[in-house]
């Protein structure tokens, strides 16, 4: 018995387009995937009869075949700070280098803002079937849950703070020795009295902060008080002006836990009329686009995102391929303007 021609127009699967060209699916499989086992003249009449009708073959399903996606998962954990938004500066930062580096290596990207609600919310993830790797940006206070998928789940790789014997792969400055920068940058200037701003209970924030400790006591200072700043825009700029308004003159010197931190602070500085450096000095953390773009312009301490992303990205498709990237520990640098 002689099979029905499937109806003119549109043709929605490859089984209707076999049956136009009266070959296998197979063939028709293979002819649209440009092999040569199909001779040219069968390949290219498939393919233009595909063209005719609209046919695309759909690439998630064969990638789910041969079980690759061709999708990373780039995630954002939050269990520090559930407020805190994408739209911060330093993740459009990073999240721009990463998707740059991926899209051109030809990896769709499945972005997902975490707020854990389990023990196992990160093991969701990776059993999902839909990626075949996962790039977190930052630690949050989710170290060890980090740490107990990375000891089985191998394509994955982690923006935050190295720690010696860990699984996880991770990519990052040193955070501590970046806390350092920022302390010797504010004592050189002769500041005597220092103050941290940020959330130490993030892992990358509290280790900013020791190294700030470090700094002051290696002067023989007094220990740098940490004023608790949410990462969150919508009450971060509120926070930092009740600090600034209880200072009365004991504190010459402060380093923020991020740029979006010391901007803040320098605006909440300028609308009690003290003037920065002059009065009090600030210095950053990221070095992002917009410390060198405002009034006056930000002294801080550099990540090198851009340098960072592409080695996360690389150290993932290291581990794709299985083979077993290292973590990368970033040498921080201090970048002098004019807050400091």
């Amino acid at each position: 018995m002689t099979q029905s021609s499937p109806p003119p127009g549109r043709i929605r699967n490859i089984a209707e387009l076999a049956r136009l060209a009266g070959v296998s699916a197979g063939t028709v499989s293979r002819a649209l995937a440009g092999k040569t086992l199909v001779n040219k003249d069968t390949r290219e009449r498939i393919q233009a009869l595909a063209r005719e009708h609209g046919f695309r073959p759909n690439q998630m399903a064969r990638r789910l075949r041969v079980q690759e996606t061709r999708v990373i998962g780039v995630v954002v954990p939050l269990g520090h700070e559930q407020r805190q938004h994408l739209s911060d500066p330093f993740f459009m930062a990073i999240l721009g280098h990463l998707a740059d580096a991926l899209t051109e290596n030809g990896y769709d990207i499945m972005l997902s803002r975490v707020i854990p609600d389990a023990d196992d919310w990160l093991e969701r993830i990776v059993d999902s079937g839909m990626l075949d790797g996962v790039l977190l940006i930052g630690q949050s206070n989710q170290y060890d849950a980090i740490e107990q998928v990375a000891k089985r789940y191998r394509p994955m790789v982690v923006w935050g703070s190295n720690r010696p014997g860990a699984a996880q792969c991770t990519v990052g400055v040193d955070n501590r020795l970046g806390g350092r920068l920022a302390g010797e940058c504010l004592i050189a200037r002769g500041c005597r009295n220092l103050a941290f701003l940020g959330e130490i209970d993030a892992i990358e924030l509290n280790e900013r902060f020791l190294g700030l400790c470090d700094a002051a006591s290696a002067a023989g200072l007094p220990q740098p008080k940490p004023l608790h700043v949410h990462l969150a825009s919508d009450v971060m700029a509120e926070e930092i002006a009740a600090h600034v308004a209880a200072f009365n003159g004991t504190i010459d010197g402060i380093a923020a836990g991020s740029d979006l931190i010391a901007m803040n602070t320098v605006r909440a500085l300028a609308d009690r009329g003290i003037v920065v450096p002059g009065d009090i000095a600030v210095t950053g953390f990221d070095d992002l686009p917009l410390a060198e773009q405002i009034i006056p312009r930000l002294t801080t301490i550099s990540q090198h995102i851009a340098e960072g992303a592409r080695a996360m990205v690389g150290a993932l498709f290291e581990r794709i391929a299985g083979e077993d990237a290292p973590s990368v520990v970033m040498r921080p640098e201090l970048i002098r303007r004019d807050t400091a």
